[in-house]
């Protein structure tokens, strides 16, 4: 009969390996470009987390394809791991979180006035099944993509990546669009029905003025850290809404520092109400007249003459 598994039923899997791509996955980029044409006239592109490089053999084929004036194309495939190589991509082995990366991007592709017309982004990490953790986590590193192509994206340039659809996804459009003119969420045909996996399509890129490109990795720097790098006003406003989609710039997740205002000092305040009856009210009443010290209890006891004081340590309780 033999080997029935799921795999060997998946017609993009074994189409995948009859067409020569590494990854079923190839096929899912194959058709967003069907629908939002977003290969068309591309010399200039980047894919972050690339490995195995299903996606970088995609644009390797495309962008070459019917041109005859193959040194004009320049394709960067990014990621932390080597891959094996492909015919006119030149890897880099970097990490996308890092300033370094960007600018290295950037110099591959001549500078400020030739920045990258495509960056795509197929990334996710290893799930765990448990769809909130996942959501996070792949919610981070989207955010970390959308932070370098920034910096490596012209304006008018698109953007693709992967993101797991959850209750957010109309706020992730609400937070894309501050950067794109167009944002839409594809489900290509070759992503499963039982995944939640889809792929935001984000054209026309352009900056908000005054803007300035920032290295986002909220998983390790605090948000007001971030924000505090520049003194960019947008900036101000911007990125805590983009990292937590709070507009008041804070997120619950995090802890902040007691001293919110620099050029004053934090001041305790009491509670605006205090509980009428908690049931730890007798306890607190007793311990009003009880210190504990090295092990000593000392408990003061009023009399007529005035306070006397007596203590017992652990010891003579004990005895």
């Amino acid at each position: 009969m033999g080997k029935t598994s799921k795999d060997k039923r998946d017609i993009y899997y074994r189409l995948a390996k009859e067409e020569g791509w590494r990854a079923r996955s190839a096929f899912k980029l194959l058709q967003i470009d069907e629908q939002f044409h977003i290969l068309k006239d591309v010399t200039r592109a980047v894919d972050l987390c690339a490995a195995p490089g299903s996606w970088t053999q995609v644009l390797s084929k495309r962008l070459y394809e019917n041109r005859t004036d193959n040194e004009e194309v320049k394709i960067i495939a990014v990621d932390l791991q080597a891959m094996a190589p492909l015919p006119g991509v030149t890897q880099l082995q970097g990490d996308i979180t890092k300033l370094s990366t960007a600018q290295a991007i950037i110099d591959h592709f001549g500078g400020e006035l030739q920045k990258a017309q495509l960056v795509i982004c197929d990334g996710a990490p290893d799930v765990t099944g448990l769809h909130d953790i996942d959501e996070y986590i792949q919610s981070q590193l989207l955010l970390a993509a959308l932070s370098i192509t920034t910096h490596v994206l012209m304006t008018g340039g698109n953007f693709v990546a992967k993101i797991f659809r959850g209750k957010d996804t109309n706020l992730l459009y609400s937070q894309l669009r501050i950067f794109f003119e167009k944002v839409s969420i594809a489900k290509p045909a070759s992503s499963r029905n039982s995944s939640i996996e889809a792929f935001v399509v984000c054209q026309n890129y352009r900056c908000p003025e005054g803007y300035v490109p920032q290295m986002i990795n909220p998983m390790i720097n605090d948000v007001q850290i971030i924000v505090s790098e520049t003194d960019s006003k947008i900036n101000h406003k911007l990125i805590p809404f983009v990292v937590c989609g709070d507009l008041r710039g804070f997120d619950a997740d995090m802890s902040y520092s007691l001293n919110l205002d620099e050029n004053s000092e934090y001041t305790y305040r009491e509670v605006v109400q205090q509980p009428i009856s908690p049931a730890y009210k007798e306890i607190l009443d007793k311990l009003k007249n009880c210190s504990i010290k090295h092990g000593a209890i000392t408990v003061q006891h009023e009399n007529g003459a005035g306070m006397i004081k007596s203590s017992e340590s652990n010891e003579d309780k004990e005895h």
